[in-house]
C-alpha cells in the first residue's frame, strides 16, 4: 500500500492540481490532506472541486475549523503583532471568498484519521496529536517529547503539517514522526517548489518527500489581481518567507533570507 499525504494547501489550487496529477501518476492507493485548505492564496473555492475529483480524504486544520464555524480569527497560534496583522488580512479574504456550502464541508471534517500501513498504526493530525495548532519544529522538538506523544496517541507513525517545513525523525521501536510539508507556499528555502510525502508500507515503511513544480507565476498573477499583500506574492515568486517569520525558531530562521 502506498499513500500520498500533504498539508497546507493555502488556496494554492495550481500546486494542488500538479501534486494530485503527480500522485496519481505514481499509482498511490489513497491521497490524504492534513488540513488548512484556505489562507494566503487566491480563490479558495477552487480547491474543493479538485479534492472531490481525486477523492482526497481530508482532516480539519485550525483554518478549516475557524472558517467552517465562522470564528473571528484563524487560530493560527501566532503571537507577533506583524504576523497577526497579515493573518487577519488572509483570514478575512478567505472567509469572504469561501462559499456557504464549502464552509459547511470544512466544519464537518474530522479532526484526525487513523490508518494501518503494514504493521504500523498511523495517526494523521494537523499540528500535533494533542493540539491542532501546535508547532512541532525539528530544531526544538525533543525525541523524548515525541515518545510521550506517541505513547498517549497509541500510534507507531504520526503525520502532521502546520509549520510549513517538512522533516522527519525516527524514534525507538521503529516509530516515526513525519511533517509532510505543505503545498501552499515554498518552505523558506529560496526555491519556488512545494512538497508532499509518499509513504510505502513494503517491505518496511519508507517515506519519500516529493518536490512539486507548478506555475507559480500564474499564482502570483492571481494574487495580484485579488489584491492580496505584496509580501505574500514575493514569497511565491522568490521562495523566501516574508511573513510568519517570528514563529520560526532560530535554527530554522537562519536558513532563510530574512
Amino acid at each position: 500500500m502506498r499513500i500520498a499525504v500533504f498539508g497546507g494547501i493555502y488556496s494554492n489550487h495550481i500546486a494542488l492540481e500538479s501534486a494530485l496529477i503527480d500522485a496519481r501518476r505514481r499509482g498511490v492507493d489513497a491521497i490524504y490532506c492534513l488540513g488548512d485548505l484556505g489562507a494566503f492564496g487566491p480563490f479558495p473555492d477552487r480547491v474543493f472541486p479538485l479534492l472531490r475529483e481525486y477523492g482526497v480524504l481530508c482532516i480539519q486544520g485550525n483554518y478549516d475549523n475557524s472558517i467552517g464555524n465562522g470564528l473571528a480569527d484563524c487560530q493560527c497560534g501566532y503571537t507577533d503583532p506583524r504576523d497577526n496583522h497579515f493573518a487577519r488580512i488572509s483570514y478575512a479574504y478567505t472567509f469572504a471568498n469561501t462559499s456557504l456550502a464549502n464552509r459547511a464541508w470544512l466544519r464537518d471534517m474530522p479532526g484526525e484519521r487513523r490508518v494501518t500501513l503494514g504493521d504500523c498504526r498511523v495517526l494523521m493530525c494537523h499540528g500535533s496529536p494533542r493540539r491542532t495548532n501546535e508547532f512541532l519544529w525539528e530544531s526544538t522538538t525533543s525525541s523524548a517529547f515525541l515518545e510521550r506523544l506517541f505513547d498517549e496517541a497509541q500510534a507507531d507513525v504520526v503525520l502532521a503539517t502546520h509549520t510549513g517545513i517538512k522533516w522527519q525523525r525516527e524514534l525507538s521501536g521503529g516509530r516515526r514522526f513525519v511533517n509532510v510539508g505543505v503545498l501552499g507556499r515554498p518552505e523558506n528555502d529560496g526555491t519556488t517548489r512545494v512538497w508532499y510525502a509518499v509513504l510505502n508500507d513494503a517491505p518496511n515503511l519508507t517515506v519519500e518527500f516529493v518536490p512539486v513544480e507548478y506555475d507559480h507565476a500564474r499564482l502570483a498573477g492571481e494574487m495580484h489581481a485579488e489584491r492580496l499583500p505584496e509580501e505574500f506574492v514575493q514569497t511565491v515568486q522568490t521562495g523566501w518567507w516574508t511573513t510568519c517569520l517570528e514563529i520560526l525558531p532560530a535554527k530554522e530562521r537562519l536558513r532563510g533570507r530574512y
